[in-house]
C-alpha cells in the first residue's frame, strides 16, 4: 500500500487543551473535504482529546502511531459532510 502523504500538518506538541483541538479544527476547516491532515501531538490529554473530538465531528481517524521522540502522528481524513 502506497504511503498517505497528507495535504496538511499542524503541530500541536508544544500546546494545551482545549488549544489543542481548536488549532485542529481550524486546519481541517482549511482542507478540502476528504483531504488529509497530519497532527503531531504529545501528552496524554491531546492523545485522547483530539482523536474523539475528530471523531464525534465527523471526521475519520486513519491512523494513529508513535514517534521515536515521544509524540504522536495522528492522521484524520476530513469529512465529506457539510
Amino acid at each position: 500500500m502506497p504511503p498517505l502523504t497528507p495535504e496538511a500538518t499542524v503541530d500541536i506538541t508544544g500546546e494545551s487543551c482545549p488549544m489543542t483541538y481548536v488549532r485542529t479544527k481550524l486546519k481541517l476547516e482549511a482542507i478540502a473535504p476528504g483531504a488529509l491532515l497530519e497532527v503531531l501531538l504529545r501528552g496524554d490529554e491531546p492523545l485522547r482529546n483530539v482523536p474523539r473530538n475528530a471523531r464525534e465531528e465527523g471526521h475519520e481517524v486513519v491512523s494513529l502511531e508513535p514517534r521515536p521522540d515521544g509524540s504522536w502522528r495522528l492522521l484524520l481524513r476530513k469529512s465529506t459532510e457539510s
